[in-house]
């Protein structure tokens, strides 16, 4: 078939939607010191990693995977203090988890986020024909607008609004009285995604009894284990049992499974690394403040938002990545992003190396 009428094809077959998406784009990170993308820096100590390593040894690879990965799920719920009669939905990474929830959603229903926030519940709610509406943050601190939320929850009647708590890629913490406002005021689902909660001292979770339309959504990938791609969701059992319908069978391999599950029985690494994690958040934050026309914002989760000099952004990222970090340029976003990168924090050694090679971008 040729170039010609393979494009055509293309044209004839796929949904005008699909044709007019961007695909999600991950930048090469080799030879570089990454922190591009929330992962938490630590290695696991030599111990730890043999000890895991032996539980694979006979792990029954010519099998399917446990379809309900019972012991993964027994796990989680004692971790997060869920009652055994709250039902837990996994997936493979929580982007899967969002695909799910929109899926089940009626043709034509209405999806509902702030903006900027996780770029992945505008995506798949385009991929899926559905209509996503974004409430702008507020400028000065990110914060959410609630008049406008409510305004938008009011005319449009969202299937299911989705709240990152702390927001990506501002880092920051939503006022819990207007999360609970827009809670009660949802016609739908009100998704918690709280990806970032190993880091944030706060969490809506013991709120699940509270409300029948609240689903809380987390991963294991920023604790430590983004490797093994596995988010989870908690909420009523209502509407838990109906995205399981959605579920393909085995979702979440067997070495994932037991993976995880020996990972969480050792939590107290991953609480003192993200203890680490947050130390480092503060020093790096008071050394972003201290440089002339640099202005962090206060941030709740492993990654500092900041914004530069006007114009900068692009030229700033550059010059830092030449100096062998990778961070996130967020000024092509353009409006509340504008000028704006994120780092995501590291070891201290990368951290100062960050912080070097960007002073010594802004003074040349």
């Amino acid at each position: 078939m040729d170039t010609c009428s393979a494009n055509d094809l293309t044209g004839k077959l796929l949904r005008p939607e699909i044709l007019a998406l961007t695909a999600y784009h991950v930048t090469d990170a080799s030879g570089l010191i990454k922190l591009d993308a929330m992962e938490n820096p630590y290695p696991w100590p030599e111990g730890l990693t043999t000890e895991w390593l032996e539980s694979l040894r006979h792990c029954p690879i010519n099998r399917y995977p446990d379809p309900e990965a019972k012991a993964v799920t027994a796990i989680i719920r004692q971790l997060n203090k869920l009652p055994d009669d709250t039902p837990v939905l996994l997936g493979n990474g929580s982007d899967e988890i969002i695909q799910i929830l929109l899926m089940a959603l009626k043709p034509g229903s209405t999806v509902l986020a702030p903006e900027p926030t996780f770029v992945m519940y505008r995506q798949i709610s385009q991929s899926l024909g559905l209509n996503y509406h974004a409430v702008p943050l507020q400028a000065d601190n990110f914060a959410l607008d609630l008049t406008k939320t409510l305004e938008a929850i009011s005319r449009f009647q969202p299937g299911i609004i989705f709240l990152a708590y702390p927001n990506n890629p501002s880092g920051n913490l939503f006022a819990d009285d207007s999360i609970h406002a827009i809670i009660k005021a949802a016609p739908g689902l009100v998704v918690l995604d709280e990806a970032y909660s190993p880091f944030a001292g706060a969490s809506f979770i013991n709120a699940l009894p509270d409300y029948n339309n609240l689903l809380i959504m987390r991963t294991v990938s920023k604790l430590g284990l983004a490797g093994l791609r596995l988010g989870y969701l908690a909420g009523p059992r209502s509407i838990v049992e109906q995205l399981n319908k959605i579920r393909l069978p085995y979702n979440i391999n067997s070495l994932t499974q037991i993976s995880v599950e020996f990972a969480l029985k050792h939590s107290v690494i991953f609480e003192q690394q993200a203890s680490a994690i947050c130390a480092e958040r503060t020093r790096v934050s008071r050394h972003l403040a201290s440089l002339t026309g640099i202005t962090p914002y206060p941030s709740s989760a492993n990654f500092i938002l900041f914004k530069t000099p006007r114009g900068k952004a692009p030229e700033i990222f550059q010059a830092i990545k030449e100096q062998g970090v990778l961070i996130k340029n967020l000024a092509s976003q353009n409006g509340l992003l504008a000028d704006c990168l994120r780092v995501t924090i590291g070891t201290p050694d990368e951290n100062s190396q960050f912080l070097n090679g960007l002073e010594k971008t802004l003074t040349y």
